[in-house]
Order: C-alpha cells, then sequence, then structure tokens
C-alpha cells in the first residue's frame, strides 16, 4: 500500500480478504457484534425510538442487523425482524440469529409502511445481484431507512445502482468507506455517511495492499517553499496560447499564478497582441517553439486550453519529442479523438465525460475501473472530471474525489484546473500526486467562491486554498494519517 490507510477505500472484494485475515486474531462474531453495536449506537444519537423493523438478509449484512435488533431492543425501542431467507447454517450470521428473541415478522411491504423506521441489514457493500421483486418492493415501501454499511442496491466498488437502491437518512459503514460511498449515483443514497471502528487492527488493512483512496491532504502534500526559494524554485509553467480562443489559455494561465507557480509563460507566436492586454505579470513569448525549448528551466507545459485541433498539432508533436511535462486538456483531446497516439507521452489528460468517452469508450457503471484502464492504455494519468473526479495512474493507484462544489460548473473551470495541475507539477510534485492535490485545492477554491462564481473568481481563492491543504496535510503527517 502507497496511501495511507486512514484514507483507504477498500473494495468489496478487499473487505472479503480483509475479513479473512482479520478473523485470525478477532472472530468474525465480535466483529460482527461491533458492527452491530457501533450501528445501533448512531442510530440511537440521532433519533427518538421508534417502530422499526430491521430487514436482514441471509449473510453478514444480515446478521449484523440481528445485533442492531437485539441493541436497539434492550434501549427499549419497539423492534422487530424481518428475514429475506434464513443465515447459512454455522455462520456468524446464524449464530447472531439464535441471540435474537423479539418478534420476526414477515418480509412484507406491509410490514414495513407501518414502520417509523427501517434497518436495510439486506445486502450491503458486496451486493452479486441486481435489487428487484420481493426486495425492491419492501424496500420502496420504507418512509425512513438506515443502511448498514451501504443501501441494499449499490454497487460497493462502483457506486452504480443495480436494480433499485433506497435513498437513507444515514449509513454507517465499517472500519473504511468503500469506493461506492464516494461514487455516483450511488453517493446521493448514503444520507449522513458514519464510519464506525469494530477492532480490527490497522496492520491488517495494510496487509491487504488498496490501491483506492479518498482525495484528502494527507494522500499528498504541497510542496512547502523555503526561505531561500525564488520563482525558478517555484517552478516555471508555459503554456501554448492560440489565436481563436484565448481566453481559455489565459484562465490556465491565472489558475497557474494563483496557485503557485514562480513564473508563467505563454507562447503566443502570431498573437501575442491578444495576450499583452492581460494579467501584467505574464510573460508572453513570440519565439520560435523549438528554440524556447532550449530553456530547460521549462519543463512543465500546458497544452489545450484555448487551443483548437490544428493549433494543438503544430505544438504538442513538438513538446513531447522535446520529452517535455506536457498535461493536455480540451483542444488537445479533441486533437486526438480517434487516434489515443497522438497523446502518447503526456503527463496526464483532464478529460470531463464526453471527452473521456470518445478518447476511451464510454465507461458505462464503472467510471473507476474505466479511468483505471484509459491510464493503462495511455502510460498518464487520467483526470476523469465531475462531481466525484476520479485520478488514476497507469501504475493502478486511483483517488475519488468529493471535495468540491457544484460552483465549478462552469465554463472555464476546467482550464483553471489544468494551470493549478500543472503549477504543482512545476513545483516539483510527482505528476499523480499533483493531479490529486490540484482537484482537491481546486475545488476549495470553487466552496470558497460562492454559488454563482464565474472561472475568473477561482483564482481569487486557489492561494487560500492551497494554504488549507498544505496545513491539513501537515497537521495529517504530523498525527501518523490519524487526523
Amino acid at each position: 500500500m502507497s496511501g495511507p490507510v486512514s484514507l483507504a477505500l477498500p473494495t468489496p472484494e478487499e473487505c472479503g480478504v480483509l475479513d479473512g485475515l482479520a478473523s485470525a486474531s478477532v472472530p468474525i462474531k465480535v466483529l460482527m457484534e461491533n458492527a452491530g453495536q457501533a450501528c445501533a449506537r448512531a442510530i440511537m444519537r440521532r433519533m427518538r425510538p421508534v417502530r422499526t423493523v430491521v430487514l436482514c438478509g441471509p449473510g453478514n449484512n444480515g446478521g449484523d442487523g440481528f445485533v442492531v435488533a437485539r441493541h436497539l431492543a434492550r434501549r427499549g425501542w419497539p423492534v422487530s425482524v424481518a428475514m429475506l431467507a434464513e443465515p447459512r447454517a454455522g455462520s456468524a450470521a446464524a449464530e447472531a440469529r439464535r441471540d435474537w428473541n423479539g418478534p420476526v415478522v414477515p418480509f412484507e411491504a406491509g410490514e414495513v409502511t407501518r414502520a417509523g423506521l427501517v434497518v436495510d441489514a439486506v445486502f450491503g457493500a458486496g451486493l452479486a445481484r441486481p435489487v428487484e421483486g420481493k426486495v425492491r418492493a419492501v424496500l420502496e415501501a420504507a418512509r425512513r431507512v438506515v443502511a448498514v454499511d451501504m443501501p441494499s442496491g449499490v454497487d460497493g466498488a462502483t457506486g452504480a445502482i443495480r436494480g433499485y437502491a433506497p435513498t437513507c437518512e444515514m449509513t454507517v459503514t465499517f472500519v473504511r468507506s468503500k469506493p461506492g460511498h464516494f461514487l455516483l449515483p450511488g453517493r446521493e443514497r448514503l444520507g449522513e455517511l458514519v464510519c464506525a471502528d469494530i477492532g480490527i487492527p490497522m496492520t491488517v488493512l495494510e496487509q491487504v495492499g488498496c490501491t483506492t483512496w479518498e482525495n484528502a491532504p494527507g494522500l499528498w502534500c504541497p510542496p512547502v517553499e523555503g526561505v531561500e526559494s525564488h520563482k525558478y524554485a517555484r517552478g516555471v509553467v508555459s503554456l501554448c496560447g492560440g489565436a481563436v480562443m484565448p481566453g481559455a489559455t489565459r484562465l490556465a494561465a491565472a489558475g497557474a499564478r494563483a496557485a503557485g507557480a514562480g513564473l508563467v509563460r505563454v507562447v503566443a507566436k502570431g498573437a501575442a497582441g491578444l495576450y499583452r492586454a492581460g494579467a501584467p505579470g505574464l510573460v508572453i513569448d513570440e519565439g520560435a517553439l523549438e528554440d524556447l525549448l532550449q530553456d530547460q528551466r521549462r519543463k512543465v507545459w500546458a497544452c489545450g486550453p484555448g487551443l483548437t485541433p490544428e493549433e494543438v498539432s503544430e505544438v504538442l508533436p513538438v513538446l513531447l519529442q522535446a520529452g517535455r511535462c506536457v498535461v493536455a486538456d480540451a483542444g488537445a483531446l479533441a486533437w486526438a479523438d480517434g487516434d489515443l497516439s497522438k497523446l502518447r507521452g503526456v503527463a496526464a489528460v483532464t478529460p470531463h465525460i464526453g471527452e473521456f468517452s470518445k478518447l476511451f469508450g464510454k465507461p458505462g457503471g464503472d467510471r473507476l475501473g474505466a479511468a483505471r484502464r484509459a491510464a493503462v492504455d495511455l502510460g498518464a494519468v487520467v483526470v476523469l472530471k465531475g462531481a466525484d473526479t476520479i485520478i488514476a495512474a497507469p501504475d493502478g493507484r486511483a483517488a475519488i474525489n468529493a471535495h468540491a462544489s457544484t460552483a465549478l460548473a462552469t465554463a472555464g473551470s476546467g482550464d483553471t484546473l489544468c494551470g493549478v495541475i500543472s503549477a504543482l507539477c512545476a513545483a516539483g510534485m510527482e505528476v499523480w500526486d499533483a493531479c490529486c492535490a490540484g482537484v482537491w485545492i481546486h475545488g476549495e477554491a470553487g466552496m470558497r467562491a460562492g454559488d454563482w462564481p464565474v472561472a475568473e473568481d477561482l483564482d481569487r481563492h486557489l492561494g487560500a486554498a492551497r494554504v488549507v491543504a498544505t496545513e491539513r496535510a501537515r497537521r495529517f503527517r504530523a498525527g501518523g494519517g490519524l487526523s
């Protein structure tokens, strides 16, 4: 594992491995008891006693449900259990079933309709089939739902809805959140997400070797400048500027400057006049690209924002031939539509879902898996932008970002992100780290910018966002990855 365990997002398959490893030191029955008790505690802290039906499936998720019912009943809650099927004989769930001495009612919609609260412990994150038929009818009848581990119907690995999934008031998961807790559309079904410790040692989680993380400070740390730092130490970002859409190039340049780049230069051969009227801190170059590349300090280039495909064709091959670190977006992605080989050699691409589909094919219900495959195919970091942006590296690492707001849904914000990532690369961050950090800082700026900003507004908040990211990463690491 190359990331902190406290930010790991184990898949359901990895959770199965985790349970197997943990059972060597902590019996499954004890883990189930701890899980059910934690869920019951979360419910009692937030709700008053009401008539409650706990829906139990035949697996371990259902076993957790029996424990939830027992602990609620002990505190005076009027609780009954509805079983989809009896647990497998000899299992920990069967033991939990035997410990339940309260009422058992039919697994029917009518029972659920009369309940003030329904606890969904039918399938959990390890869902193996679509929720339909009787199970769907029963869940649809519920008015107020708390889910154990994952709302039934949400795929724990992809966040996809398989058949039907209830919209919950709260979801209580255990040890660590799963990818499906962060990925849409499943993320919208969770309600409040509570992650409870049930006694599995973190050393066991380290053995599992998770490769997916929550994108947050501590997974990465922005470079911290010393007292002797200068503009070249902070890094130079160069951008290729076009003659048709200079605004997008200027947004990317502003994003790079605001995110901390020491120097930002725009190569605008034949169109310099369009850029000279912009921010006074920009350096505008009119020389031949081949000559400008002789400056070895210009290692990082943003290519695509503000460029037509034709303009990209004149500059990107030159940059790649020179071995530069290139962050490709917008026009560069359009230029490669139908021929992915044109992008081979770039360090990172930042497509939205439409651009991604043209380059790599439609991702279907598993965008995390699709982003990973795309990163391997291209040999570059892929930033699949959206409300749940996915950052995937060719070596299999992936991070899911939920730290953002709808404020970013404005034209030009993607150009700003390209500039932010380029600035962090220029400062010396490894490309995947820079992409992860850039997405988070960009999201933080969007949250600070208010409800209806335009892309230009983000620049005013990027500096503060980077400070917040740096301080949180420092505290995280000072606390041993636990804060």
